[in-house]
């Protein structure tokens, strides 16, 4: 199992949720976060001051998925997140030693999966 963590800009997110969810990958995590990288700070003047924001507004994005599912997930997160310029972000893919499902008390891979009768329609 691997957990694939994603930072993309907000308008990045919803084709990237679209396509998991048709792909059968309906559970993802989502945070707004913050963060700094090599776009810099953008500089605003408010009141006759100028500001510099260096802190960019980003989607997080987490999802453990099976091992051999982790390419799909990987190529819909860039197909969706690339405009080619600084700022869009990063994908990050980690080891899962465990997983657990809190209801059941299940473990493993088959964990991840779907609910039976479970519908593409969230």
């Amino acid at each position: 199992m691997k957990m694939v963590m994603a930072y993309v800009r907000h308008e990045a997110f919803e084709p990237i949720r679209t396509e998991l969810l048709e792909l059968g990958f309906p559970s993802l995590s989502i945070s707004e976060v913050k963060g700094s990288g090599r776009q810099k700070g953008i500089t605003e003047r408010y009141r006759g001051a100028e500001l510099t924001n260096y802190l960019r507004p980003k989607v997080k994005i987490e999802c453990v998925v099976a091992s051999g599912d982790v390419q799909t997930i990987v190529d819909t997160i860039l197909k969706h997140a690339r405009t080619g310029a600084v700022g869009d972000g990063k994908v990050f893919v980690m080891p899962v030693e465990e997983a657990y499902r809190v209801r059941t008390g299940e473990a493993g891979e088959e964990i991840l999966q779907a609910h039976p009768g479970a519908t593409a329609a969230a």
